[in-house]
């Protein structure tokens, strides 16, 4: 469906970007461009020629078909990676290089616009969510700029109880905080989700707020975060928003601690790399980022898509529609790509993590019926397709997998493909599918100062090296059920709106087993068969031969308290908010407070 409403197209203020900083933002495109589509095209080349040795057979023709849709997204994460590392050592102040505003901005600054700072909720834990929300006032409040700040609790709870703690945790709030002001609202009909929630607020709030900023229910800004991204955008009047670098929090868990530490290393540098030449046209995550209420609230308000169809309905991924629609308007948006003191609370556990990308897939496959939006931006565009291939990937590569072992196993087509081929090609993959995070670590491992953070540049090396191990061992695990997840989207099934898991002790084997019971028994099946028709081949499919077999004991075992008490007792996936050490005084007040 196109979104064809006529308000959508009205024109922003002008950038202050004259015409060579243009050409330099349309030079960095082309030259990503033809980055990504050599890579592309050497890579496709390469398994064309291993697959067609022999002939190309109908199957490995479609084997090619499906291993060209897992090619964009794994060439783009290399180049952003590689990228965001030279531009970290090139430029000693590399965010403010790609994004010009910042050193636009009096870093003392007062603060003149009125910002609302806002908290969906929909049937969270009231006392996790709320402390976290009152620790980010109570630190704005030691600042001289507090007076211009509002705090509205925007619940969509419809569980009477959650509702009920909701109440009685703001009342608490309140009277902690007596000057602050403090809005609650419950709203009883759901109706467009998380966008809907903020919608409404917008349309009953939005004049009396020149900025908001939205706050998951795990997420913790402190006030200096939240004031560096105020003062950008009020000194900048061409910014619609301002997206914050977002890293994990501390956790206790062995799979959360490992995650987090993964995570915040392949963004640092990829993001860094896209914001370079994605530029104005930067991305949105939904939360911890500051944006211009008027235009926002004049051009970003999403459609309900038409039909009865899964990808039908309200828009579940609705921030990078959002930025999309923003950028059509002449507004920029950016993102500020170092961190900053700007939190959220990673999945506890593989299952979870599951399910987070599930409800995130079906989001973003309802962008299929987005592509025609009249009046995108080109670069607004290619996100949206970005957005669609990165779940793509997971169906497409299971499909390559299944359909490789069919042909191993089969009429000997492979018969005399030379293995050392097969196995460089297998490893270029795998290197590409894991730059980002190698040069997250890179960017850190160069920097004395900042390895010193993470405990040295032993810990960083070991901490990497057991990271990457484990995220072989659940991707597979996790693309299983996508693309399981994605077939069922053809046949009606959809996602479920349901809160999501931030906290737990462990994972039960009954938990795990159900949701990862389809992994097992694919493993155990395509090892048997591959070892009785062609052993050489469990060379190749080791990694998601063990990572499928095994999926549910190391999903369990990931969140065990021995692992995790073990891995905080030797510093592995330490990161430097990590106070469990001699090292408290680099634990921000933010994350003592909430």
């Amino acid at each position: 469906m196109a979104i064809t409403d006529p308000s959508l197209s009205v024109s922003g203020p002008a950038s202050p970007s004259d015409a060579t900083l243009t050409a330099v933002i349309r030079r960095r495109r082309l030259l990503v461009l033809a980055l990504n589509t050599g890579t592309v095209l050497a890579l496709l080349a390469a398994m064309a020629r291993l697959l067609a040795f022999n002939g190309v057979s109908p199957l490995e023709g479609a084997m090619l078909v499906v291993y060209a849709l897992t090619l964009p997204w794994l060439s783009i994460g290399f180049w952003n990676a590689i990228i965001g590392l030279y531009l970290d050592l090139r430029h000693k102040d590399a965010a403010g290089h790609v994004t010009p505003q910042l050193r636009r901005t009096d870093p003392d600054a007062p603060i003149t616009l009125r910002c609302a700072i806002i908290m969906p909720l929909r049937n969270e834990s009231a006392d996790g969510a709320l402390s976290r929300f009152e620790a980010v006032q109570r630190d704005l409040a030691r600042t001289p700029w507090a007076g211009q700040f509002e705090f509205h609790v925007l619940s969509d709870t419809n569980l009477p109880a959650i509702a009920a703690a909701e109440r009685q945790r703001v009342d608490i709030w309140r009277t902690r905080a007596p000057g602050a002001r403090i809005v609650y609202r419950q709203r009883l009909d759901n109706s467009g989700y998380k966008a809907g929630n903020i919608a409404e607020f917008l349309s009953r709030c939005g004049d009396d707020h020149d900025l908001f900023l939205p706050l998951d229910a795990d997420s913790v800004m402190s006030a200096s975060a939240v004031l560096r991204l105020v003062r950008v955008m009020e000194a900048n009047p061409e910014l619609g928003l301002l997206q914050g670098l977002v890293v994990g929090r501390p956790a206790q868990s062995f799979f959360t601690r490992a995650f987090q530490f993964g995570m915040r290393h392949g963004m640092r540098s990829f993001t860094l790399g896209s914001a370079w030449w994605q530029a104005d046209c930067g991305p949105y995550w939904g939360h911890n980022a500051v944006v211009r209420t008027a235009p926002f609230r004049d051009n970003c308000m999403l459609p309900v898509l038409p039909g009865k169809g899964p990808l039908s309905g309200h828009i579940l991924s609705h921030d990078q529609v959002e930025a999309a629609l923003l950028r059509r308007a002449g507004y920029e948006v950016r993102v500020l790509a170092e961190e900053d003191e700007s939190y959220e609370e990673n999945p506890p556990s593989l299952t979870d993590f599951i399910l987070r990308e599930l409800r995130w897939c079906n989001g973003n496959f309802q962008y299929f019926r987005l592509l025609a939006t009249p009046g995108l931006m080109p670069v607004s565009r290619l996100q949206l397709v970005l957005a669609i291939l990165m779940y793509l990937t997971a169906p497409a590569w299971m499909a390559f997998i299944l359909m490789g072992a069919i042909l191993a196993g089969g009429s000997g087509q492979l018969a005399g493909v030379p293995i050392g081929y097969g196995l460089a090609l297998f490893a270029a993959i795998m290197t590409l599918n894991l730059f980002p995070k190698i040069m997250g670590l890179a960017q850190v491992w160069l920097n004395p100062d900042e390895a010193r953070r993470y405990g040295g540049r032993r810990r960083v090396v070991t901490s990497g090296l057991l990271e990457l191990a484990l995220s072989m061992l659940t991707a597979p695990a996790v693309a299983f059920s996508i693309s399981i997840f994605a077939v069922g989207l053809l046949f009606g099934r959809r996602i479920q709106w349901r809160a999501q898991t931030r906290e737990r002790h462990r994972l039960g084997w009954d938990e795990a087993t159900r949701m990862l019971w389809p992994q097992t028994i694919t493993g155990t099946g395509l090892s048997l068969y591959l070892a009785s028709t062609a052993p050489w081949a469990m060379i190749f499919g080791a990694p998601v031969l063990l990572a499928l077999t095994f999926a549910i004991p190391i999903a369990v075992l990931t969140t065990l308290p021995t692992w995790g008490a073990w891995s905080i007792r030797n510093g592995i996936f330490d990161i430097p908010e990590d106070d469990h050490r001699d090292r408290d005084e680099t634990r921000p007040e933010i994350l003592k407070a909430a």
